[in-house]
């Protein structure tokens, strides 16, 4: 090999791969940056690539395809991965994965690198990437690779070479960090019983420590695709930036879970997500007022399965783009408003308006309606429970001949 392109973010597992990838292969390292809005000082992670022996360091800004394409994508089909996660790491990767391809390509490398552990999901979502993008290429796990097998380790290879990273034996956690969210992981958090500090939190105020005054946030969606809040159109960075800050103010987005890993084993961290749950509770409630009870169901389980195809990192697939194309389709009636509560750790949709509702208030209303005659509840209750009764019929007859009721019918569970 003479030239490998590291998916670089400057933290501490990037850092010491630059000198090790030198040192085993004698070869060139570029490292690639992309900014998805990580709240680095990309600058100085250029410069520490440089002083860490990287032949060139490229970034990337790819933000507004991220949030526009990927995040919002997702928030469209309603992912979430074990009702819980919104997926921000994994929505990232794909698109990384995909910078590190082109920059690759442009300066002639043989080989692709990345940092992630032999243990997470990343190393898949990379190599998944990469395969389906550039099978040629070749890929290097470092962490698959060589004697480092902890944090510590990693944090003394540094010092040895002289690489400044911010990551302290006392402060040890493994962050991952975009527009969408932040994720916590490593140290005290890896035992369960351990209620994650507050000094963990980068994007939320501890809930506790949120407004006493609870803030309303109004977000306009055009076909499923969020636009606008409080009536000002804003593009998808701005208008995540501006939500991050004002639902992570009341501490709303924090996440802590136990989760099932690709790989086998249970991982646990701790998710910020401000904007996103804002966005996704809004989302919710607007198909509540406009899809049919049939639409819902379908978008609940292409909501699941488009979660699965994230975590695993299945981005670039067939079947990723045919659950896009009917999402799509359902989210053509997803246009109004919804007014979200933000209130000490939790968003509320507490109101919502839609020119495409399939609520009518004239069918709904307790009071005297115009269009729903109640009478007609009568026959259709009748056919609704037209087996249950033929059933119970047939096990009635079979009784007063003395012989065995049907199996499940009312009659015979009630001799057991």
């Amino acid at each position: 090999m003479q030239r490998v392109a590291l998916a670089y973010s400057g933290g501490l597992d990037t850092s010491v791969i630059i000198p090790w990838l030198r040192e085993r292969y004698g070869c060139e390292v570029v490292a690639v940056v992309a900014d998805v809005g990580q709240r680095d000082d990309l600058d100085a992670v250029r410069r520490k690539a440089l002083a860490s022996g990287a032949a060139a360091c490229d970034v990337v800004d790819v933000k507004e395809e991220f949030v526009r394409d990927f995040a919002f994508r997702a928030l469209k089909a309603g992912a979430l991965y074990e009702d819980r996660y919104l997926l921000g790491t994994s929505l990232a990767r794909p698109l990384i994965g995909r910078v590190l391809v082109e920059r690759a390509r442009a300066h002639g490398c043989d080989a692709v690198a990345h940092g992630a552990t032999g243990k997470g999901n990343d190393q898949v979502r990379f190599e998944a990437a990469v395969a389906a993008l550039a099978p040629d290429l070749r890929v290097i796990a470092p962490w698959r690779l060589w004697d480092i097998r902890s944090r510590e380790d990693a944090l003394a290879y540094a010092e040895a070479h002289g690489i400044p990273v911010e990551a302290t034996r006392q402060s040890i956690y493994s962050r991952d960090a975009n527009l969408w969210h932040i994720s916590h992981e490593g140290g005290d958090l890896e035992d369960a019983w351990n209620t994650p500090r507050p000094e963990v939190l980068m994007y939320c105020v501890p809930p506790e420590q949120a407004p006493d005054q609870p803030e309303e946030v109004m977000i306009t969606f055009e076909q499923g695709v969020p636009v606008a809040v409080d009536g000002r159109r804003m593009g998808p960075v701005d208008l995540l930036t501006h939500l991050n800050q004002r639902a992570g103010a009341h501490g709303v987005g924090i996440v802590e879970m136990v989760e099932n890993r690709l790989v086998g084993m249970k991982s646990r961290g701790v998710y910020e997500t401000p904007g996103g749950t804002v966005l996704f509770e809004a989302l919710r409630a607007l198909e509540r007022l406009t899809y049919d009870r049939d639409s819902l169901d379908l978008r609940a389980e292409l909501g699941r399965r488009y979660a699965r195809l994230v975590y695993d990192g299945l981005w670039y697939t067939p079947t990723r783009e045919a659950i896009d194309a009917a999402v799509d389709s359902l989210a053509r009636v997803l246009n109004g408003d919804v007014r979200v509560r933000l209130y000490k750790g939790s968003a509320m949709a507490v109101a919502a308006r839609s020119d495409d509702a399939l609520y009518d208030p004239e069918l709904s209303t307790f009071g005297e309606g115009v269009e729903y005659d109640h009478a007609d509840a009568g026959g259709f209750i009748r056919l609704f429970t037209l087996s249950l009764a033929t059933r119970a019929r047939l096990a009635q007859r079979r009784q007063a001949a003395g012989g065995q009721a049907p199996a499940g019918t009312v009659a015979q569970v009630a001799r057991r």
